[in-house]
């Protein structure tokens, strides 16, 4: 059994990105399944061809792509991600779509089939700040979530997948008085606990989770 975890190179003039570091940290071995990484460039379309390149030759059974959010206080797993690639910043080739499909015809949006509860409480037990999100942007990382569930609803049903953001970590926001930010180690114990809960629970818990705004 197999998991693979993805992970984007760093954007923005960023120096690094943290899911990408706290991914490479995750031990090769949770709850009996061999996890196998991958990292994915931070540009439209091409991001999508890398990873399910990767699925191709691994064929994992469940896939969870890892991004950088920064600002966020804590560890989020997404819901859903949405058929619109609409970009504030240019990718890591200077793309910028406004209003784009990202598969056109497709559904209007696609639901992560992981227990997205039971790692949110996985990862709290654990010590770290964790919540559900209802939103993964409409840059690169949901361009990828939409384009993994898309794939697995028309082409491997059988995987699960899903998607996970992270804060900042220390070095990021060293000249950003304000700004949220996570230590590397938290990160990496936090992607473990979830992907501990993704393994054991087939079926995801039920309890609230919603957002008011």
């Amino acid at each position: 059994m197999i998991i693979l975890l993805a992970a984007f190179d760093p954007f923005g003039g960023e120096p690094v990105n943290p899911a990408l570091e706290a991914v490479k940290q995750v031990r090769n071995s949770i709850e009996g399944y061999t996890v196998l990484k991958v990292e994915i460039p931070t540009v439209f379309h091409r991001s999508l061809e890398v990873l399910k390149g990767k699925i191709r030759e691994t064929n994992p059974d469940i896939i969870i792509a890892v991004g950088q959010a920064g600002g966020r206080p804590h560890i989020s797993v997404e819901r859903a991600g949405i058929n619109i690639d609409d970009a504030g910043i240019p990718d890591n080739q200077g793309n910028q779509p406004v209003d784009e499909k990202i598969v056109p015809g497709g559904p209007e949006a696609y639901f992560s089939n992981l227990p997205i509860k039971a790692m949110t409480e996985s990862i709290r037990r654990a010590g770290i700040p964790a919540a559900v999100s209802n939103t993964a942007g409409t840059f690169v990382c949901n361009h990828i979530l939409y384009g993994l569930m898309h794939y697995i609803h028309r082409e491997n049903p059988g995987a699960r997948g899903g998607f996970i953001h992270v804060p900042y970590i220390p070095p990021q926001v060293t000249d950003r008085p304000g700004q949220p930010s996570m230590a590397l180690t938290d990160i990496t114990k936090a992607i473990e606990a979830a992907l501990r809960a993704a393994v054991l629970y087939k079926k995801d818990i039920l309890r609230e989770e919603g957002s008011l705004h």
